[in-house]
């Protein structure tokens, strides 16, 4: 499993293994001495992040519902339904779950305001979720402009979300047994590259375009596998300050990786011919 989904996917899976119809009980034996408690499992023996239950039948086949549907490609049905899961279940221990998933729906339709608006109600229901915290960050960030009122005012938020996740990371336990400990590790190091990502972002939007590059490489050095757009973001960065050969070796690496995403490949071959051009230019001078 790709390092980048193991969080989400447990969330998945949580709310998944809370769903599933309860085993018929078997007949019980008679009574014996109480055996030895199991040992550990090798490889899931870290601490475990407590699960949400469900209060009712009725809730649970909402969520029924809102899960399968949230796993959908049609956003819109998603959102609908994780509106309609929270106004039925206000008080639900899944409503940090449901918050999430909507503000990944509306960060997926380019929703901005919406996505800040149901992100900061996330962290509200669930003052410790890293994983809003960092997409925040990222989100503030990068849409931050320089003719912005409020400019200094969202790069410091942008960076009390970074910030924060890298705190909540320290401690932060396994969110599902089922994820095991070596993959949580993992996925601990991919969330850490990215609030490096977003110290990045921050530090572009203040024109600060060598910092950028140094927390751009901190991510991609952190990670145990290399974001394709991290590394988009980071050439983007070597061009700006004259550093076309770095710049342009970075584009090839992403335009030799697998599994890249179609629309960043892309992106990635339109600046690997746009540098190339910029560096032959200023040769000519």
């Amino acid at each position: 499993m790709n390092c980048r989904t193991i969080v989400t996917a447990a969330l998945i899976l949580a709310c998944t293994a809370s769903v599933l119809p309860a085993q018929p009980a078997k007949q019980a034996k008679p009574a014996q001495a109480a055996p030895a408690a199991p040992a550990a499992q090798p490889g899931f023996t870290s601490p475990v992040a407590k699960q949400p239950a469900f209060k009712s039948k009725e809730e649970q086949a909402a969520a029924v519902q809102m899960f399968q549907t949230m796993q959908s490609p049609d956003t819109d049905a998603a959102i609908k339904a994780g509106d309609s899961f929270l106004q039925k279940f206000p008080d639900s221990e899944f409503k940090p779950v449901a918050l999430y998933f909507l503000t990944l729906s509306y960060q997926t339709k380019n929703d901005y305001e919406k996505t800040l608006t149901y992100g900061e109600a996330t962290l509200k229901a669930d003052p410790g979720n890293y994983q809003t915290m960092l997409l925040l960050a990222q989100l503030v960030a990068a849409r931050t402009r320089e003719n912005d009122l409020d400019k200094e005012e969202k790069l410091k938020t942008a960076e009390k979300f970074a910030n924060q996740a890298l705190e909540a990371l320290k401690t932060a336990p396994r969110p599902n047994p089922n994820i095991a400990d070596a993959q949580w590790e993992m996925a601990k190091r991919d969330l850490e590259a990215q609030a490096y990502s977003a110290y990045a972002l921050i530090a572009l939007a203040q024109k600060k375009t060598d910092v950028a590059i140094e927390q751009f490489q901190k991510s991609l050095a952190t990670s145990p596998v290399p974001d394709a757009s991290t590394m988009v973001r980071l050439a983007n960065a070597q061009a700006q300050v004259g550093k076309y050969d770095e710049a342009i070796a970075t584009l090839e690496k992403v335009s030799a990786m697998p599994d890249v995403p179609p629309a960043v490949k892309q992106i990635a071959q339109k600046e690997l011919e746009r540098t190339k051009q910029i560096k032959a230019k200023a040769a000519a001078k």
